[in-house]
């Protein structure tokens, strides 16, 4: 059996330790051969493919990003899309399966490829931790300990200078990067998209903080909405599946408090720094584990499944259970955190 692999969407620490495990795995205990897809569902479409073995996966478990390229591309659009014109590439190519590696937006077209004929199985990577089917993704960790650190180091360059500092990292819909980078900072506010708050709100916090000698720090969900706000702000533009492009509300939240407090406020964006470089230790024993579960799967020929965490253990359910709904942060673990706020 020839396997295609193939990572889409944003990328993410521990991709690479999915292909090398499942390449080294298939290889050594079932005999399967094994070519990249170059550049997400582009290289499906056009057929662009390389081979992969031993030596061009050793030592990449330890390494940031994607060793096969990314894309936002739809499979369904422009010349070579379809399932029909994929399934045709694929028996060209002599590709029996394809792994699918990516988050909300890939997984809901190789679901919908699966569901067309094709074989296929997903593995979830999303730092945003929103896939409803699995406790956690691999990428998360790794953000969350990339925003913590960013976090330590304003707030001693914000104690030095009295002033309000407000940290925005990634959570387009879900604040879960956010709420665990607030508990770890000591955050003095934390915003998250689930839980609109108005400006006087967060000002309160914020001015309670200062007038005990502390200088604020504000960790906020690029997803996050004032109250009133009908959308999410975003300047960017859309993206390839119509989305759009979010980043910025940490800089319209910083001006406002300082009208309204006085006090200095400065923002900082995060942005793609907390996809970029090594992942985690414990995000790389992640994707390592759904690399062996994804090969078992295909060996089993368990075509429209993905791999999943639940609990401690590794398993596998219908790709359509990731789609249903966004994992989103409940009330009652806002609540705990806010427990610890001003």
């Amino acid at each position: 059996m020839r396997v295609g692999i193939l990572t889409s969407g944003g990328d993410c620490p521990g991709l690479n330790a999915v292909i090398r495990a499942a390449v080294l795995t298939g290889m050594v205990h079932h005999g399967l051969e094994f070519v990249g897809i170059r550049d997400g569902y582009r290289g499906l479409k056009e057929g662009d493919v390389r081979v992969l073995n031993r030596s061009s996966v050793r030592g990449t478990s330890r390494i940031g990003g994607t060793i096969l390229g990314t894309s936002r591309t739809n499979p369904y659009e422009g010349e070579g899309g379809g399932a029909a014109a994929i399934s045709e590439t694929l028996e060209r190519l002599g590709i029996d399966a394809v792994m699918v590696i990516g988050g909300e937006g890939t997984l809901a077209a190789a679901n919908r490829l699966a569901d067309d004929g094709l074989p296929i199985v997903g593995v979830p990577k999303t730092i945003d931790n929103d896939l409803d089917a699995t406790d956690y993704t691999f990428g998360f960790d790794t953000a969350v300990q990339i925003a913590t650190e960013a976090g330590d180091r304003l707030r001693t360059t914000g104690d030095s200078h009295m002033r309000c500092m407000v940290l925005e990292v990634m959570g387009r819909h879900v604040g879960w990067i956010a709420l665990h980078t607030g508990i770890a900072t000591g955050a003095h506010v934390t915003l998250i998209p689930e839980q609109p708050r108005s400006i006087e709100w967060i000002c309160e916090y914020v001015q309670s903080v200062y007038d005990r000698r502390r200088a604020p720090l504000v960790v906020v969900s690029e997803g996050f909405r004032l109250e009133g706000m009908e959308e999410e702000y975003s300047r960017k533009g859309l993206d390839a599946w119509g989305r759009p492009r979010l980043g910025g509300i940490g800089e319209v939240l910083a001006p406002m408090i300082e009208e309204r407090t006085g006090i200095e406020s400065r923002a900082t964006v995060l942005g793609h720094i907390q996809r970029g470089g090594a992942p985690s230790g414990a995000d790389r024993v992640l994707a390592t584990r759904f690399g062996l579960a994804a090969i078992d799967a295909i060996v089993d020929r368990a075509w429209g499944s993905m791999v999943s965490l639940r609990g401690t253990d590794i398993v596998r359910v219908r790709m359509a259970e990731a789609l249903g709904d966004l994992k989103r942060v409940p009330e009652h673990r806002y609540r705990e955190a806010e427990r610890l706020f001003g």
